[in-house]
């Protein structure tokens, strides 16, 4: 199906659908990046039964899972131009996909080191603002002057909140740093 002849409720080029597929892939990356946190939170704590998969000695971190599920979602993407609930799953995939990897950001960054390095906290919440702005921002074309002091006011509210976020991940980092590596080193095999 061509674009021309795809209905425009349901066309990647209606700014309205491609907001909901935005906001299907934020929502899909947020609750899967919640999801994968807490899981290893709770594995590590012996809480719930070791879910990792191992190969040999080889712990296989769930960053591989995104990849092959980004590289899937790409291809499908790229050779089956999608429309309507194919299109809402892909994006949704796409989310899962990124949140997988990005919540391992660091790891692959550095290759290696801890899971819970800040890095992967900070690419997670750079990866959700992206996709918050496609799913959710005006076209700037768009913007009056009222969007414009909104715009402003907003972005001087992120940068604070951005600003306490560092100083108290810094502080909460210090304090419970030492107790989740500890954690991460006990429960590998």
């Amino acid at each position: 199906m061509t674009e021309q002849s795809r209905p425009a409720a349901q066309s990647s080029a209606n700014p309205a659908f491609s907001d909901e597929l935005a906001r299907r892939a934020l929502l899909a990356f947020l609750l899967t990046f919640i999801l994968a946190r807490t899981l290893v939170f709770l594995i590590m704590a012996r809480r719930i039964p070791n879910l990792y998969l191992f190969m040999g000695a080889t712990h296989v971190h769930h960053l591989n899972y995104g990849i092959f599920l980004l590289a899937a979602v790409g291809g499908y993407l790229l050779l089956g131009t999608p429309t309507g609930e194919a299109a809402r799953g892909a994006a949704f995939a796409y989310g899962i996909a990124m949140a997988l990897t990005f919540d391992e950001f660091g790891m692959w960054l550095h290759l290696g080191g801890s899971y819970w390095q800040r890095a992967s906290v900070d690419a997670a919440v750079v990866v959700a603002g992206v996709l918050a702005l496609l799913a959710y921002a005006r076209s700037i074309r768009s913007f009056e002057a009222r969007h414009v002091r909104a715009f402003l006011v907003l972005g001087v509210a992120v940068i604070l909140f951005g600003v306490v976020l560092y100083s108290v991940s810094s502080y909460l980092g210090r304090l419970e740093g030492p107790r989740l590596r500890q954690l991460e080193l006990e429960s590998s095999p």
